[in-house]
């Protein structure tokens, strides 16, 4: 199941370095995750600190 990241993102960026596929992007308002390409390993939810990363 691909992540996905919720309104709760402080745009901190911690996650993109530990997305080990480099699918993580700035978006307009937050960081976001292409789902398509997501492996499913949770390395982004550990580094979150807002927690703001779930499952999709």
């Amino acid at each position: 199941m691909p992540y996905t990241i919720t309104d709760a993102c402080i745009s901190c960026g911690a996650c993109v370095d530990e997305c080990p596929v480099g699918i993580i992007t700035q978006g307009e308002s937050k960081y976001v995750i292409d789902e398509a390409a997501c492996i499913d390993c949770g390395a982004c939810t550990d580094c979150c600190p807002t927690e703001a990363i779930v499952p999709a």
